[in-house]
């Protein structure tokens, strides 16, 4: 393959930057766009052979119809987006390049990919379909190709299920109407970590989490599993049924 530059709208803060640096440190040539700075979007759909986009998922589609249309047929459009089913529905509808959905399962305060998985979603790939696999293998990651569809219905799961039982409990806690400085001086180290992860959904990037779950297709699904599940075991303790809450337990998920 012939040397080519990579663009990433995106790429001036998050998990964008943090490609950006690791493009670079891989010795590609990497242009990036924010919202009011960098290569506007005619450019880098001339100049690059690799356009990735990676916005808050809020914005992200209208910077695909935006990119779309200017793509070359022999580049490739990717995503870095936490979901996967619309992106690249859009992406396929508004381009005539070759196209992958990509999400790296991890943020940007990692050091490294080593280790850590990343999923690819090839939709419309003939020349660049090695590429992204090779580059991130070659760094330790582990790279798994898998359909938009299966990808959201397991990000409902890992993604949108998870940071919505920590919501709930940041929720409840502030019910309690107990001060976080007294919790601390009780807390456990494993109640100090779920005290920093709440932190963090629930102060650092709301809007963030609330697109990860509101735009999940499958999160109908899982809030009814989830209330059912509270729900029996609400029942179970409120008629003091120890050994009944202790059966559920004993069921539940053991990975």
């Amino acid at each position: 393959m012939e040397p080519f530059e990579i663009g990433i709208i995106g790429g001036t803060g998050g998990i964008g930057r943090w490609f950006a640096d690791f493009f670079k440190g891989e010795g590609y040539i990497v242009h990036v766009s924010g919202r009011r700075t960098g290569m506007n979007p005619d450019d880098m759909a001339r100049i690059c052979g690799v356009v990735i986009v990676s916005v808050p998922i809020n914005v992200t589609m209208a910077v695909i119809q935006e990119i779309g249309p200017l793509m070359k047929e022999d580049a490739l459009l990717m995503d870095f987006t936490s979901l996967k089913g619309e992106p690249v529905r859009a992406m396929l509808g508004s381009s005539r390049s070759e196209v992958m959905g990509c999400h790296p399962l991890f943020g940007p305060d990692v050091p490294s990919m080593e280790g850590l998985n990343i999923v690819l979603c090839p939709a419309r790939v003939d020349r660049w379909k090695g590429w992204p696999e090779d580059v991130f293998k070659k760094k330790g990651a582990h790279v798994f190709e898998t359909t938009p569809e299966k990808h959201d219905e397991m990000m409902s799961v890992i993604q949108a299920l998870n940071h919505l039982d920590t919501i709930v409990m940041g929720l409840a806690l502030r019910e309690t109407g107990i001060d976080p400085a007294e919790l601390k001086k009780f807390a456990t180290p494993i109640f100090s970590t779920k005290l920093a992860i709440i932190g963090k959904v629930c102060a650092t990037n709301p809007r963030l989490y609330a697109d990860i779950i509101t735009g999940n297709p499958d999160i109908s699904r899982i809030t009814e599993i989830y209330e059912r599940s509270l729900s029996r075991l609400k029942e179970t303790i409120e008629k003091n049924d120890s050994e009944g809450l202790a059966e559920l337990i004993k069921n539940g998920y053991h990975g």
